[in-house]
């Protein structure tokens, strides 16, 4: 009998013998190295499965799970340490290998882990576990999350800053115009943060049903492009790292895709091309990917609605026979061809080219378009033309979408222009007085009254001037400058100084509203966003006057310790308060005002075109651009 040969303890195995001794029954001394291995690997699973649900069930009283004491686990770990060790008794001369002791080197250092836990505090425990769950789920989100975007050359950018007026007078406005900013954004940042909108006077969140029911931050994003041309580059940095960490669209939230579009996916552009950081460029692709089945209908004529996480989309309940509308349909085309852009997906641009090409093939009663057309039929609802409130912005980008594109989608201006000269023909007309007011076309008869929304249009014939069919750049110019003139007056026969939301020219009346539903003022931009537009290309004074004016009124009419509220009557002299700080009057108002009071060389025309939200967009040399992409651009089927 030969004489056993032992192993230290830290490596410990049962003795081995030699082939012929019969001291151990029979099965221990026949236990072939392949049966061992087997018993030690179903150890090894049944060790590792108890001590992953220890550490990793989820801490849930209503879920039973078992209770291992201190004692239990050192004797477990004890059992299997033993038999690891009986198992691996071999004759060391003719078994040691290099994976036995990897296996052995493993479970050891797992015995090691496992009794350094249970040194560890029950918090200790639960931090280190939720530390791990969360770095399980941000692997998951990035292996499920969007492929990163490609590389795209950026345009050229001029002017995103500064824009010293000069003289100390301009300065000294713009200056104030840039507080009333940081007075709206402090407001909204002390008591309404993360929530769409702010309550003034109650100094709460406030949101709309155009965001659902959802806290999806509206005013942050609204704001940031006008912080950042503002220079408050602090505000502007809180606002980042709130969308950094929580703009989050996979909520249940039924939005407007109109409004969603123009605030949300124009904002995040905007501060994409401004400041360079990628996080909006990726967020307003993220975005852009849940509107996306709101164009799932027979048409192609997206619903007005659509449910962020189910994908679901509907029409407003109270528009024309279920239909969808000219102007939140029509309002898609700058910030989709800048998606397709960035992204070299052309899809975006497909569907609002889809648009431009079943409108173009539709009749059109006396060359107007509808406000309302039905998705499912490819029909016209109610015959009802407006410039304001339901058609406005639908003319807006077809010029918009000519100068994006660096004046080469030609047949974006024609369109344009075939629709203004039916505009003209029908629906502008002279008042008594001599103010020149654009009307609304309801079923073959001219309503005269003009909508604060309507005033956008002194501006738009403005930009769309030159290039203008049979030399009319200049007729277009003073049409503009003659709505600028009753927008204006419009304020100036009120109270406050504020605009009204509608007015009449009939019965006597002259740019006034009658009922007292229409005498509210909302903090809306129209009006400002004409007189600018006007001072770039006329330079005349009287419209920095009149900007003046409206800065005077907002500020001491509208201005609560709590931000900026709209007002129920500008009539009144002692106006009561609809306590709603919009998101719009910091992406619109102010920054139309602080332009209005800075240089030209601040996002100059030539090189920007502004969404209706304001939301300036770098036109698209597209000529000088190789991306792939390039080819869906020049598409014209």
């Amino acid at each position: 009998m030969t004489t056993p040969a032992l192993l230290p303890l830290s490596g410990r195995r049962i003795p081995t013998l030699s082939p012929g001794a019969a001291s151990f029954p029979h099965h221990r001394a026949t236990l072939r190295l392949s049966e061992k291995f087997i018993l030690l690997l179903i150890l090894s699973a049944f060790i590792t499965l108890c001590f992953g649900a220890f550490f990793f069930l989820p801490d849930n009283s209503k879920h039973k799970r078992f209770d291992f004491g201190l004692e239990d686990v050192v004797e477990l770990g004890l059992v299997y340490k033993t038999f690891v060790t009986e198992m691996t008794g071999t004759n060391k001369h003719t078994c040691e290998t290099p994976l036995r002791d990897k296996i052995r080197a493993d479970h050891e250092r797992a015995l090691q882990e496992a009794k350094e836990k249970l040194r560890k505090s029950k918090e200790e425990l639960k931090a280190e576990i939720q530390t791990e769950k969360t770095k399980v789920a941000e692997d998951l989100k990035k292996k499920d999350g969007p492929k990163p975007l490609p590389p795209v050359s950026m345009p050229k950018l001029v002017g995103v800053n500064n824009g010293d007026p000069g003289d100390p007078d301009t300065k000294e406005k713009r200056d104030k115009i840039r507080e009333m900013m940081k007075h709206a954004w402090d407001s909204y940042r002390q008591y309404g943060w993360g929530h769409n909108e702010l309550k003034p006077i109650a100094k709460k969140g406030h949101s709309t049903n155009i965001f659902g029911n959802s806290q999806m931050g509206a005013t942050i994003v609204d704001a940031l492009d006008t912080l950042y041309i503002m220079g408050l580059h602090d505000e502007f940095k809180d606002g980042q790292e709130w969308i950094e960490q929580n703009l989050d669209f996979s909520v249940n939230a039924e939005v407007s895709v109109f409004e969603v579009n123009i605030r949300f996916i124009g904002g995040l552009l905007a501060a994409y091309y401004l400041s360079g950081q990628e996080v909006f460029k990726v967020k307003a692709v993220q975005l852009a990917e849940k509107l996306l089945p709101a164009f799932n209908t027979p048409t192609g004529i997206p619903w007005a609605m659509v449910n962020l996480k189910s994908g679901v989309g509907r029409n407003w309940g109270w528009a024309s026979a279920g239909s969808s509308i000219l102007a939140e349909f029509g309002t898609l085309h700058m910030e989709f061809v800048h998606l397709t852009y960035q992204t070299g997906n052309p899809a975006y641009y497909q569907k609002v080219m889809h648009i431009r090409k079943l409108l173009a093939k539709m009749d059109r009663p006396n060359g107007l378009y509808p406000n309302y057309l039905n998705p499912r039929t490819g029909r016209w609802g109610q015959h009802h033309t407006s410039v304001g409130g339901l058609g406005d912005s639908f003319y807006e980008y077809l010029l918009k979408a000519w100068l994006m594109s660096d004046k080469t989608d030609s047949e974006a201006r024609k369109t344009y222009d075939d629709a203004i000269e039916a505009i003209e023909r029908h629906l502008i007309r002279k008042s008594n007085g001599g103010l020149t007011f654009i009307g609304e076309w309801k079923n073959g008869h001219l309503e005269r009254k003009m909508g604060h929304l309507t005033c956008f249009a002194g501006g738009m014939f403005a930009l769309g001037a030159d290039g203008s069919p049979d030399d009319k750049a200049g007729h277009y110019l003073q049409l503009g400058a003659e709505i600028a003139h009753t927008c204006h007056e419009s304020y100036d026969r009120t109270v406050l100084k504020l605009g009204p939301e509608a007015f009449k020219f009939d019965s006597g009346l002259e740019a006034v509203a009658v009922r007292q539903n229409e005498k509210y003022y909302i903090l809306r931009p129209e009006v400002i966003e004409t007189y600018w537009y006007m001072w770039r290309f006329t330079h005349d004074p009287k419209y920095r006057q009149w900007g003046w004016e409206a800065v005077q009124a907002i500020d001491k009419y509208c201005r609560v310790s709590g931000g900026f509220s709209g007002v129920k009557d500008v009539y009144s002299s002692n106006p009561t308060y609809d306590d709603v700080q919009q998101s719009f009057f910091l992406a619109e108002t102010l920054k139309y005002l602080y332009l209005l009071f800075s240089s030209d060389e601040l996002l100059p025309l030539e090189n920007w075109v502004f969404n209706t939200e304001a939301h300036p967009l770098p036109v698209l040399h597209l000529g000088n651009i190789t991306l792939p992409v390039l080819n869906h651009f020049k598409m014209m089927d």
